[in-house]
């Protein structure tokens, strides 16, 4: 650091409370030349810093994710999508669990209609069995039912992948491993 930068950090480290974590955080941003007051919060834990830090230097929005009640797992998650250019109104909320907005994040960059499964109501895992049938071109109206877990979603997608009429396992009272006993017979049949 240059000694204004040296001096300004001195400054901080003496007016506030900030941990160990928060101040190198305050430190590299210094160094790297980004506006640390973004982040010069002790509201901010080290790891929020971090993600708002690696926004400024990628010249991203922070405003969008630059929020205590994100987890840094989720301003990540939101940095990745800006990043990226994709539109992260869809999932910079805090209902969606940063998984789920991993899943969002996805579809959206490789272009999928992720509005079968952009909802706080799928767990992430049922949102990448959808993404991977929209990736596949299968009907995901089959099985983007909440009604399915995802073991039983997967189970629908793979028959659907192979041809395979599902209607006679296409039932959320059946378990996933009746489920692949019975598409397993079925392809043995095509």
């Amino acid at each position: 650091m240059n000694e204004e930068q040296e001096n300004l950090y001195n400054e901080l480290v003496s007016k506030y409370d900030f941990n160990e974590g928060q101040l190198y955080q305050i430190r590299i941003g210094l160094i790297n030349g980004v506006d640390i007051y973004s982040y010069l919060s002790t509201d901010f834990k080290e790891e929020q810093m971090k993600q708002i830090r690696l926004g400024l230097e990628q010249g991203v929005d922070i405003s969008l994710y630059a929020k205590p009640e994100f987890y840094w797992t989720k301003m990540l998650q939101i940095r990745l999508g800006l990043k990226n250019k994709v539109d992260v109104s869809i999932y910079a909320k805090t209902e969606f669990t940063s998984n789920q907005m991993s899943e969002i994040r996805w579809g959206l960059q490789k272009g999928l209609d992720i509005s079968w499964y952009a909802k706080p109501d799928f767990n992430p895992a049922q949102m990448f069995q959808i993404r991977l049938g929209l990736e596949s071109k299968v009907d995901v109206s089959v099985y983007s039912q909440l009604d399915f877990n995802y073991s039983q979603m997967e189970e629908i997608r793979l028959g659907l992948e192979k041809g395979i009429d599902v209607s006679p396992y296409l039932n959320p009272s059946i378990d996933c491993k009746e489920m692949r006993t019975i598409r397993k017979k079925l392809w043995s049949k095509k």
